[in-house]
């Protein structure tokens, strides 16, 4: 179509976004983050291995239910992807969280899921094909990390105006990724061949969002346990990279993995409904875990400052 996203989603929107988050990150912070091993061993542990074995386990209960087993099978792939590129930053920043440990999980996931995700789809799927690790990585190195460093190069020469001036990067943001999301249901939908039914499209929806909903609750509980060391910011980025599965890489890949599969549309459909279901669930919960985060920081101000001697 007109708007040629095979171009401007697959190159221009996410090098947008990273150009963006260079330009509005503080380089110290994004230094800062990338020391910060516990929080990136929990996301990409949650994600790589728990969250897919969790949708297994979960799968063998729902494999004896009349629902479509192509979406089921395509449940199981969303289970498999990396961190997004784009919506765990996206969220991690609107309500304040650190950002800096969202780009760096998103950017070190999505590079470790080009090799997983296909080992894990193997594993739980069966499905072997021959994938071109050496292009994925080049592209997700010119789309990621060059527009990131692009702008934190850019920021040194104009940090004084951004200050000033503060542009809306959120809202910018947050319109590439409207664009991504829309394109990618206008190129599954529009396949004749894609045969859904009512039925299991519903059960289907609800348990994408029951998971979600889920799988935040377990990693907020994890992250703010008395002995854990994460700070209110860090479980944010938590909550959302952890839980998040990526649409702009996951597309190409099951394309990649499932070449030539008559069922591919139908497996592609979780992802496409779990993608903008993160999104709306997160952008609904932005304000509430938003408050939590203020008031949690405020308790830990209170509880560190010195006593004042009692006087006798």
């Amino acid at each position: 179509g007109p708007l040629k996203p095979e171009i401007t989603i697959t190159y221009i929107a996410v090098s947008a976004i990273f150009f963006n988050s260079g330009l509005s990150l503080k380089t110290e912070e994004l230094t800062s983050a990338l020391m910060h091993v516990r929080l990136h061993l929990f996301v990409q542990i949650f994600t790589l291995v728990f969250f897919p074995t969790a949708i297994w386990v979960f799968l063998q209960l729902l494999s004896i239910t009349p629902i479509n087993e192509w979406l089921l099978k395509g449940l199981q792939t969303v289970g498999c992807m990396p961190p997004p590129v784009s919506s765990a930053v996206i969220l991690t920043k609107a309500v304040g969280g650190n950002e800096a440990a969202a780009i760096f999980n998103s950017a070190f996931g999505s590079f470790l899921g080009i090799v997983i995700t296909p080992l894990l789809l193997l594993l739980f799927l069966g499905s072997s094909s021959s994938v071109p690790f050496t292009s994925i990585f080049s592209q997700l190195f010119m789309t990621v990390v060059v527009p990131l460093i692009i702008g934190q190069i850019v920021r040194r020469y104009i940090k004084d105006w951004l200050e000033r001036k503060k542009p809306p990067f959120g809202a910018i943001s947050s319109c590439v990724l409207l664009m991504i999301i829309y394109t990618t249901f206008c190129d599954t939908f529009a396949n004749p061949n894609i045969d859904l039914d009512k039925f299991s499209l519903i059960i289907i929806v609800f348990i994408i969002f029951s998971v979600q909903m889920s799988f935040m609750f377990l990693t907020f509980l994890f992250s703010t346990r008395n002995n854990s060391t994460f700070t209110p910011a860090d479980t944010v980025a938590i909550v959302f990279c952890s839980t998040h599965k990526s649409l702009t890489l996951g597309i190409p890949m099951l394309k990649i993995v499932f070449a030539g599969y008559e069922y591919l549309s139908l497996i592609s459909v979780p992802l496409l409904i779990y993608h903008p279901a993160q999104i709306l669930l997160g952008s609904l919960l932005v304000p509430t875990i938003k408050s939590w985060m203020v008031s949690r920081q405020k308790a830990l101000k209170l509880t560190r400052q010195p006593k004042a001697p009692v006087k006798v």
